[in-house]
């Protein structure tokens, strides 16, 4: 007997009085500084505020907060901690800089930095989020902690910068506590971290770098992927589906382990969404795509592209999927149920209209990954779970609707 079919994603956020949009489908729901930290002073924000939409999965918990900093407070510091949060995504309500002045958002080992100076200009290397109201979001910081700082030749007790909200990424234990999950690993769930391939696979590794873990409006994840030779990103149209769900997320590249069956993702490179420019509408509104940009592209084009099948794939055909399953650090879908065993293939190339279907596991947050061939083209664009039948959108259907848009080699 067939188990619902659940949508392997995050969605519908609602941010004060503003709400990121996030198109709901009418579907069964898928898949060691001295200064002391805010946190303790902290509330958690209303539930009107919060990530959430029935039968989803949420990843973070927003937090109010009230931050004034100033050039000689605590050396221009002011430490953001939650205990365990998996990420840091901190709100500034306003920045009160003078030229050459600026404020850095980084984890406490430097390993991740992010400059914000009075212009937020992005064509000087900033990048940030935003959500329609005032102020604007810094990229997130992977880890418990963000370290905020101003830095200023001046000693005034003023106040640069007021910070009023932050994100906190759930922990593994969290999120299965808040979610609830309808099964898509098919028997034995056989994905392994990327790495893991890197000799016996080299090409879907590297094809695997094109794909990014996609941090929606701070409180929910899908997965993402870079399409063509020009600044293109594609995902599903329930990952997000207006301009300001674009504007409010954070797609990061290169999030996977150091080393095979690890627990050491490096913080990999994070741009934010820039131009949203086609989702799936109409009659093939089940095609479940959201084409748009990104901003700081040039940060991310080493990682390399994927191309999308033109003609449609057939029964049989061998298959991999690449992609973030519940947020984890990326992993790779080589195999059915062992490693060396039976590989993935298409279960059905014709399932229905718009879906190819496959047992090759995935699971909440896999939604946007690419389903490839052999050959490593795009065969369909990964969006529904509940074995037997995980299903994909076609490719060639959706490059159909978007040829006009994107280079696709």
């Amino acid at each position: 007997m067939k188990h619902a079919l659940r949508r392997l994603r995050t969605v519908a956020v609602a941010l004060g009085a503003g709400t990121l949009g996030l198109s709901l489908l009418s579907v069964p729901a898928a898949e060691a500084y001295s200064v002391q930290p805010l946190a303790p002073q902290s509330q958690r924000a209303p539930e009107s505020d919060q990530f959430s939409a029935e039968g989803v999965t949420t990843v973070g918990e927003l937090r109010t907060i009230d931050g004034s900093l100033s050039h000689s407070q605590e050396g221009g510091k002011q430490i953001i901690r939650h205990p365990g949060a998996s990420y840091v995504k901190v709100h500034f309500s306003s920045l009160r800089l003078a030229d050459g002045e600026y404020v850095t958002v980084s984890s406490p080992d430097g390993r991740e930095s992010y400059r914000y100076d009075r212009h937020l200009n992005r064509a000087t290397g900033a990048d940030y989020t935003t959500d329609g109201q005032p102020g604007f979001w810094a990229m997130s910081v992977d880890g418990d902690t963000a370290v905020v700082t101003v830095h200023s030749s001046r000693s005034s007790r003023t106040s640069a910068a007021t910070i009023d909200r932050f994100w906190r990424g759930y922990d593994a234990t969290e999120i299965k506590q808040h979610n609830f999950t309808t099964q898509s690993v098919c028997s034995t769930d056989a994905r392994r971290d990327v790495v893991c391939y890197q000799t016996s696979h080299p090409n879907e590794y590297a094809k695997g770098r094109a794909v990014a873990r996609l941090l929606i409006s701070g409180g929910g994840m899908c997965t993402t992927w870079r399409v063509g030779n020009t600044n293109r990103m594609l995902t599903n149209k329930h990952c997000f589906s207006t301009q300001s769900a674009v504007s409010g997320s954070e797609m990061q590249f290169n999030y996977q382990c150091a080393t095979c069956g690890g627990s050491n993702p490096g913080a990999g490179t994070k741009v934010s969404g820039a131009t949203l420019y086609k989702v799936s509408s109409g009659g093939s509104s089940q095609l479940d795509y959201t084409l748009y940009s990104v901003n700081n592209f040039a940060n991310i084009q080493s990682f390399g592209t994927l191309y999308l099948a033109t003609t449609a794939t057939t029964t049989g055909t061998r298959m991999y999927v690449p992609g973030h399953g519940d947020g984890n650090p990326k992993r790779l879908s080589i195999y059915e149920d062992t490693q060396n065993g039976a590989t993935c293939t298409v279960k059905n190339a014709n399932y229905n209209t718009y879906n190819i279907s496959y047992s090759c596991d995935t699971s909440g947050g896999n939604s946007g990954s690419p389903v490839l061939n052999a050959s490593h083209r795009v065969i369909a664009l990964h969006h529904l779970g509940g074995c037997p039948s995980n299903q994909g959108a076609k490719a060639h259907l959706i490059y159909n609707e978007i040829a006009s848009l994107i280079d696709n080699g």
